[in-house]
Formats: C-alpha cells, structure tokens, sequence
C-alpha cells in the first residue's frame, strides 16, 4: 500500500510540474513549481527503486498515467483539444504498459546466497 501511496505521489508531482511548465509560458514564476515538481517526484522514483521495486513497474506506470492525466488536465485547465485521437493514444499507452509488465514470464530463481564463511 505504501509503494502505490509513492507512486501515485511522483505521478502527481509529474503532472504537476509538466503543467506549470505550460504555466510558465505566461508567467516564468511557475518554473520554480516545476523544478519543485520534477525533484520531488524524481525522489520518489529512487525511493520506490531502493525499495525493491522493479524499474519497469515503477516508470511504466508513471509515465503512462503521466501522460493520460498531463492530456486530460491540460484540456481543463489550459482548454487544450482532447481529440479523439488523443484518446485514442493515451489507451494505446496504457495499453502498451499492461502488455510490457503482464508479457514477461516469472522471474527466474536467484541462486541461493552461500552460507559458507570465508576462511572457515
């Protein structure tokens, strides 16, 4: 549960700090809420990492909904098309990460660890 808490997190930092670059088109104040933005959720990333999780997990799935949840605010917030074809791209990403991570087979057996001293 904590590990989805994370990700979700450096999704929404993600998506935040994409945003504010949009933001910062009119005003560059909204650059310092996009290195904030990125930061934070590149710190996540390397939390989620040193805690055992897959790098292919963890950037699929922020990536994919990155850019689905980047699409559809930016058509709210900004008034940006969202065009069939958008939507249409956005399930073919997140499409493609179901198959990257549901496409491989079962991880391979780690050799045991020697329980031998050196020495002994």
């Amino acid at each position: 549960m904590k590990k989805w808490l994370i990700l979700s997190g450096a999704i929404l930092l993600e998506v935040m700090a994409t945003l504010s670059l949009r933001g910062a088109i009119d005003d560059p104040r909204w650059v310092i809420l996009a290195v904030v933005g990125y930061s934070g959720s590149f710190v996540a990333l390397s939390l989620l990492l040193r805690m055992g999780v897959p790098i292919g997990v963890v950037y699929g799935i922020w990536a994919a909904a990155g850019v689905a949840l980047t699409a559809v605010l930016a058509s709210v917030v900004f008034g940006e098309q969202f065009t069939l074809p958008i939507g249409i791209g956005i399930a073919i990403v997140i499409a493609g990460v179901v198959l990257v991570e549901t496409g491989h087979g079962p991880d391979a057996a780690k050799p045991a660890a020697s329980t031998e001293e050196v020495g002994a």
